[in-house]
């Protein structure tokens, strides 16, 4: 686990740098993103007893890894280091007693938590982890992909606006996916050759279009 922390930390440290080179330092409002996020997943699986709804449980866990992106990054302050992050994110967890609570339980409490602190909870995350049907190598493997696809979107005219979400009729998030699928996870490279497949398929898709 320890070594999947460091690799998630240090690739959630290059993606933030992309948006601001000094971004440690700007305090920007991370806790802010999470209760919103937790409110997104919350519409996703479903709140209103007034009305017929099931829950959109693939929805709800990427909720779940967006989150995970906005408290890593919610986690450096300056002075930590990586290593030192990940080995508080293991004390955390290991002086955590899990909580079993349902999904709505959970995502209410993670926000909560974040508004109360403005910070966030590594054992408040954990409890909705589990309540969604997360597992940790489920946590890893969609992180490093959703990762790859935000560094995709930057390259590609992102943060200028002028990349489209949506190519080929579908998503990136269901290509992203889908070229997950094609590929072996446990590889050294896999995020290298995510990138790879995605850049290709793009490219195919934007020279037929």
């Amino acid at each position: 686990m320890k070594q999947a922390l460091v690799n998630m930390l240090n690739m959630q440290h290059r993606m933030n740098t992309r948006v601001h080179e000094d971004w440690i330092n700007q305090q920007f409002e991370w806790y802010r993103a999470i209760w919103i996020e937790c409110g997104e997943l919350m519409d996703h699986f479903g709140y209103k007893w007034w009305k017929k709804q099931e829950p959109d449980m693939e929805q709800v866990r990427l909720e779940a890894i967006d989150i995970w992106h906005f408290g890593l990054s919610a986690l450096f302050t300056p002075g930590a280091t990586v290593e030192s992050i990940a080995a508080d994110i293991e004390t955390a967890l290991a002086d955590h007693q899990p909580q079993c609570v349902d999904v709505r339980t959970a995502t209410e409490s993670l926000a909560e938590n974040s508004l109360a602190t403005k910070g966030f909870s590594v054992a408040c995350f954990w409890d909705l982890m589990n309540a969604a049907g997360l597992s940790f190598d489920d946590l890893y493997t969609a992180y490093v992909g959703k990762n790859v696809l935000n560094f995709f979107r930057q390259d590609n005219g992102y943060q200028e606006g002028t990349y489209q979400k949506t190519w080929a009729g579908r998503e990136d998030n269901e290509h992203l996916v889908e070229l997950v699928g094609t590929l072996n996870t446990d590889d050294e490279d896999f995020a290298d050759a995510l990138y790879v497949a995605l850049t290709d398929r793009y490219r195919d898709v934007c020279e037929a279009g």
